[in-house]
């Protein structure tokens, strides 16, 4: 058996701990889900809050041909300050109630979590006119929003855990399965490393930016795009010969001056 070279033992300890670490948290958020809620809990509060806001800020008069549409449309607009200073008193109604509303919907022996699981599975959507009804309505709807977010956001970390980890363990077999290819296997290696020392970075010290990247749609799909890149380059070197990676390779080396050159495997 051939011994490994120093590139496979680099190549294979970035795949390697890539993949345990991104599998660890990926394991976590089923065998551990409120996990979630715990790491994530000033950000889920404020995603919370912005949501209520927004869906408060959507308030608007019934639309429609019909003569009540009309009516309707016609005293919005008569008391557009009315209806604003309501819009103000609502808010701040909810989110005075809001502290105590997601601290009972945590408590894992709530049955509140049960309820909103269950609306979570049916599919149901929170209506607006619930923040017109009576107090514990308020409630409902606070933890209603609340669960959706938990729901989305949890889903979102296991896209992101699973997909790196799946990345890092094509880098761990591809390393010792094409030896040959280790130079050009370094570049996806390198973009992947680059890629965990920022997540790291912003777990310790960020993670509201964290939370942020792997939540929101743009940032979301930038990310997956970045990693999209990274596979494109490991497929290159599997069924290509890394013939594009090489010629990558190639231009580094000459931009710093370097006489080797690389040759597609």
């Amino acid at each position: 058996m051939k011994s490994l070279t120093a590139r496979q033992v680099v190549l294979g300890s970035i795949g390697a701990f890539g993949a345990a670490v991104f599998t660890f948290f990926l394991v976590l958020t089923f065998h551990t889900p409120v996990w979630v809620e715990r790491f994530a809990a000033e950000f889920i509060e404020r995603e919370v809050s912005k949501q209520i806001d927004q869906k408060i800020d959507s308030l608007q008069p019934p639309s429609g041909e019909r003569a009540l549409s009309r009516m309707a449309s016609a005293l919005y607009e008569r008391n557009e300050n009315e209806i604003e200073r309501r819009r103000e008193m609502l808010r701040n109604q909810v989110h005075e109630r809001m502290a105590d509303a997601i601290a009972q919907i945590q408590d894992l022996d709530c049955e509140c979590r049960a309820k909103w699981a269950g609306w979570i599975e049916g599919q149901s959507d929170a209506r607006i006119q619930l923040l017109q009804q009576a107090n514990e309505t308020l409630v409902d709807f606070i933890q209603g929003t609340y669960a959706r977010v938990v729901t989305d956001l949890k889903r979102d970390i296991r896209i992101f855990t699973g997909t790196n980890a799946l990345l890092f363990l094509l880098l761990l077999v591809i390393a010792f399965a094409k030896p040959q290819a280790t130079v050009q296997l370094f570049v996806p290696g390198l973009l992947l490393a680059a890629a965990t020392l920022i997540c790291s970075y912003f777990y310790i010290f960020e993670q509201n930016w964290l939370l942020t990247i792997i939540y929101s749609d743009y940032l979301g799909i930038a990310y997956l795009g970045y990693l999209s890149l990274v596979f494109a380059l490991l497929c290159d070197i599997v069924l290509n010969r890394a013939r594009v990676t090489t010629e990558i390779v190639n231009l580094v080396l000459n931009a710093i001056g370097k006489a080797a050159t690389a040759v597609p495997c």
